[in-house]
Parts: C-alpha cells; structure tokens; sequence
C-alpha cells in the first residue's frame, strides 16, 4: 500500500517539506553570462507533466540523473568519463548551475543537461517510472540537527519515489561525509523491497567517481566518505 506522502509525491509535491533551502550564493559574472546567455541550449524547464527523457538530448543513451549537483565539478568529469551514458543533473542554486554550464560549453560535452528545479518534483512530475539506468545522490545537505532530518532527501517517501524511476538494473549511488546519515541511509535502503545492495554493507568508492573539493577538504577534517551502491531488482 503507497503510504500518504509518496501518493502526493506522485500527484504534485508543493505541500511537502522541502529538502533544500535557497540561498543567496555569490555568482561571478562569468556565471551570470553563461547561464543568461547559454541556459536556454543547455537547461531543461521543469513542467509538470512527463516528458520523453530520449528528446533531451541528440544521441538516445542510457540516462543516469544527479540530484543536487553543487558546483558540478563531479557531475562534468563524470559524463566526459562515461560517455555512453547521457546525465541530466538537477540544481537549484544558480551560481552552480552558471558553472556547470561554462563546463558543458568549454568541454563540448553533448551528454548533459540541467533542470534547475526541485529534484523531488522532477522526479515526480517529468521522469517516467522504470525509466533511469541510474540515480547519484552525492554528498546532499545532511540537516544534522534531529529537528532538521524531516528535509533529508533520504527519507522513505522520497526513496520510494527514487525506486520508482529506476528501471530494472539500474542503481542508486549515495555518497556522505556523515556517519549517522550513512548509517540511516544503510538501514533504510536495505528495508526497501525491490532493490538489492551491490556490497556488503558499505560499498568501496567506484574508479569513475572524481574527488571534488569538497571532499578533500572533508578528507582534510578526518571525515570519512561514507558510500552506497544499490541496483533495482529484474
């Protein structure tokens, strides 16, 4: 039975509790340009209707989509390494997706794309079920204070949704640099019916995935990157 919240995810997501906040980040004037001037070749609008995720880009691919790409310094290397598959990543941040862009443009990179929309109404509203040979959740906000945890993007509704849209085979890949929202996460997508941990327990980090800055310095702090890799059941 689809608990309540996941049945709302599915029929429109305004009413939730949202899983990021809007901030005032400081865009250089490079980013502005290249997202006023580039942003209608490269970004995707978000409507609420499903949408065919093969007329998205000029080569059919299988599609893997990036929840809360940051600055996009993982999200670029990946799809250059990974070409045969096609990436859209979902922001809502201008200053990053500006960023992202002038790396798409500077890289020639013909196999990713941006929705710079709330990730859950994306996957919701536009992504069809069975649909994504992949799913990468790196290093999302951790809201770490136990009254914060109801706006973490690993919650049952919201993973339930992210199963969804996997199709049969594909895999949800989490990263952190927090013990106790690993930990959760570890317990909750082992309960989930339909998927299956690729490892035991934690997974080793995977060749492909770059380091970003944002991890060195987490290195740098002595916490650990804490990983997750899940494929949905045939």
């Amino acid at each position: 039975m689809s608990r309540p919240e996941t049945q709302r995810l599915t029929s429109g997501t305004s009413s939730l509790i949202r899983t990021f906040v809007v901030r005032s980040g400081r865009m250089t004037e490079a980013q502005r340009l290249a997202l006023d001037t580039y942003g209608p070749t490269y970004i995707i609008p978000y409507k609420s209707q499903r949408a065919d995720p093969a007329t998205f880009f000029a080569t059919p691919k299988p599609l893997v989509v990036e929840i809360g790409f940051g600055m996009g310094q993982a999200t670029w290397q990946i799809a250059a390494k990974r070409s045969h598959y096609n990436y859209l990543g979902i922001e809502v941040h201008s200053p990053g997706v500006g960023r992202l862009i002038m790396e798409i443009r500077d890289k020639g990179l013909e196999n990713l794309k941006i929705i710079q929309h709330d990730a859950v109404e994306v996957l919701a509203d536009m992504v069809p079920e069975n649909s994504l040979a992949g799913l990468h959740v790196f290093y999302p906000d951790p809201w770490p204070k136990k009254r914060q945890q109801k706006r973490r993007i690993m919650r049952q509704s919201i993973v339930d949704l992210m199963i969804s849209r996997l199709a049969p085979g594909g895999y949800l890949y989490f990263v952190t640099d927090i013990e106790d929202y690993a930990r959760a996460t570890l317990e909750l997508l082992s309960a989930c019916v339909g998927i299956s941990n690729a490892h035991e327990g934690f997974a080793p980090r995977q060749e492909w995935r770059p380091e970003t800055k944002f991890e060195a310095k987490a290195k740098k702090a002595s916490r650990s990157t804490w990983e997750l890799y899940f494929t949905k059941d045939n």
